[in-house]
């Protein structure tokens, strides 16, 4: 079934970091139709809960995406912790984080990869060879070869802003939406339902025919509206590159929702939707 139609779509950037994550987090809205996207605000600033609450405040018939991996390989080795009693669904996955997380603050979830299974991710030299942990799943592999480029591993968790960190993370904010919106494609969202997808920002950049990876000019992001129909952002204030990647991807979201094809992409089967998910907007 190919959910829709939405009439909002929403674009966030999201962070796994300890500390200062509020300045990583941005969100992207815009409406059906052709209008620029503009940048949402929180007066507080914004939380990994906040953005909870914000996602289940809006109306039926959103989409909302998020920047981060939905769940880790599992076809590669038959498991996502392969020697590990750990679940083999994601909604059960994001569960497990949940639970073994609940001291992490703001859906934090470092106690998951620095301590429950820690042995399962690279964290620096001492850990020995860097490849030995780098796992990629089959949407990722897709963009790969399609010439997107490198995806990340959420195995690789050096730094606060590798895709790990913000992944699991987000594995536990799915566990709060999964009763309240449809996460695609692990649950079939019902027409008109509001649904949530994992996004990459860097493919909605390839798909406005950019070459490069980062967008930090007015000029730039408007000729990225452009080619997905959008009328052009006017805001005069300067931009940084995830204002920009959220801004496009909120655009590029609106116009690629009605392509049947993008919600069935070749190589997404039902083992592949129930255990490692894909990205909206790689086929």
């Amino acid at each position: 079934m190919t959910p829709g139609p939405f009439s909002r779509f929403i674009a966030v950037d999201w962070s796994g970091a300890k500390t200062n994550y509020s300045k990583k987090l941005t969100v992207a809205v815009c409406e059906s139709g052709d209008e620029a996207p503009r940048l949402a605000d929180h007066s507080e600033g914004w939380s990994r809960e906040r953005i909870v609450d914000y996602i289940v405040s809006q109306p039926a018939g959103t989409l909302t995406g998020f920047d981060f991996s939905f769940a880790p390989p599992f076809m590669d080795k038959g498991a996502y912790l392969p020697g590990e009693a750990a679940p083999t669904s994601g909604p059960d996955f994001w569960a497990h984080v949940d639970a073994l997380c609940k001291g992490d603050a703001d859906c934090g979830a470092h106690t998951f990869i620095e301590r429950a299974y820690r042995r399962h991710f690279y964290l620096g030299k001492a850990d020995g060879v860097k490849a030995n942990f780098m796992r990629w799943r089959a949407c990722e592999t897709a963009f790969n070869a399609s010439g997107g480029g490198k995806a990340a591993c959420v195995f690789d968790a050096i730094g606060a802003a590798q895709v790990s960190k913000a992944s699991f993370a987000g594995m536990r904010v799915l566990h709060r939406l999964r009763q309240r919106v449809a996460i695609w494609p692990f649950q079939t969202a019902a027409p008109g339902q509001s649904a949530v997808a994992e996004i990459y920002c860097r493919a909605y950049i390839r798909h406005a025919g950019l070459r490069g990876l980062k967008v930090r000019d007015l000029e730039t992001l408007n000729t990225a509206l452009a080619a997905f129909e959008s009328a052009p952002y006017s805001g005069g204030e300067a931009l940084s590159d995830d204002q920009t990647d959220v801004l496009i991807t909120a655009a590029g979201m609106r116009r690629l929702a009605q392509r049947r094809d993008i919600w069935h992409p070749a190589g997404l089967t039902e083992d592949i939707a129930m255990r490692e998910g894909w990205t909206f907007g790689v086929f």
